[in-house]
């Protein structure tokens, strides 16, 4: 059996061990192929039965050239699949669920802290020798903020929101939450569940965890964003579509929004003319939540063990159902 890795860099830039894969089939791992060039894609795949990809296209052109029995997609979204053309040949596509929960929602935390703290803007100040300079026994430049006491709002309570909200709690912050699948009105470990205006409403922090969907595309708009308190912090590292970034960029640098930190952005990598790029108090990392080694090993069991599944049979965490 004949495994291809279309790009394995990002799941494994040399940390991790890919022998676990290579004990169920001749396998040959490129670290990167062509987002754009079908053809080749094709050449790659060649007559290889199993095909795994994190962001590498695979088209109703590339299978209909290929004779593929197998996709595993080394992330959790799989619309870098041609799902329906996979189906009509009866291809299997598996994705990795939930191995990244606890690297994102403490990467939420991690950006908050950064906009309430500015750790690295402070340490750079000292090594730059200001603090040595300074008259005075210490100083800051921005204001520090205290979470405690504050009302942070997810929107998606998922795994990585539930987890991101008993974060938040052990910073003493009120956790309340927006789920279509959530009963307004109830309460879960905490949790308040209330209506999306109501997150809006009452909201320091606003926390992005739900999935991107046409009833989320453009959550966070110019008219939510009216809806909100003044000085609002907002936390993406969801879904970069989640947001209108000309929009949010218009009430950071009005003042509306305080700060943002978002992991992701409309479209990706970053293109320079990204609005929020230059926007007042906007932290950008570049799509990194979920890459702590801890949960790129866990991803790395899981697309094994999807692929020993398929072998025995018996696939699991399938999406082209």
């Amino acid at each position: 059996m004949k495994i291809v890795v279309l790009d394995g860099y990002t799941l494994n830039p040399g940390d991790l061990s890919w022998a676990a894969l290579e004990d169920l089939g001749e396998c040959k791992i490129y670290d990167r192929t062509s987002y754009t060039d079908e053809e080749e894609i094709i050449s790659r795949i060649g007559d290889a039965q199993i095909v795994l990809t994190n962001k590498t296209p695979v088209t109703k052109k590339i299978l209909d050239a290929c004779n593929v029995k197998y996709i595993g997609v080394l992330a959790t979204g799989y619309n870098v699949v041609d799902i329906e053309a996979a189906k009509a040949k009866n291809i299997i596509v598996t994705n990795g669920p939930n191995y990244s929960t606890p690297a994102v929602a403490q990467f939420a935390m991690a950006l908050l802290l950064e906009i309430c703290n500015r750790v690295g803007h402070h340490n750079l100040a000292v090594h730059e020798g200001r603090w040595e300079n300074y008259p005075d026994f210490c100083f800051w430049d921005y204001p520090l903020i205290e979470l405690a006491g504050k009302t942070m709002g997810i929107i998606g309570y998922g795994q990585i929101g539930q987890t991101t909200g008993k974060l938040a709690q052990a910073f003493g912050m009120k956790v309340i939450a927006f789920a279509p699948s959530r009963k307004v009105g109830t309460t879960f470990n905490g949790c308040d569940f209330v209506t999306l205006d109501e997150i809006f409403k009452m909201s320091d922090v606003i926390a992005l965890h739900c999935p991107l969907n046409p009833s989320t595309q453009g959550i966070i708009c110019k008219e939510t964003i009216a809806n909100m308190k003044d000085g609002v912090i907002i936390i993406n590292n969801g879904r970069g579509g989640l947001i209108v970034e000309e929009d949010l960029r218009e009430a950071l640098d009005s003042g509306k929004v305080a700060a943002a930190g978002v992991d992701v952005v409309s479209t990706e990598p970053i293109k320079g003319n990204n609005p929020l790029l230059g926007a007042k108090n906007c932290f950008i990392t570049p799509h990194i939540s979920w890459a702590s080694k801890e949960s790129r090993a866990r991803l790395m069991n899981i697309v094994v063990e999807n692929l020993k599944a398929f072998l025995a049979g018996k696939p699991v965490n399938v999406v082209s159902k």
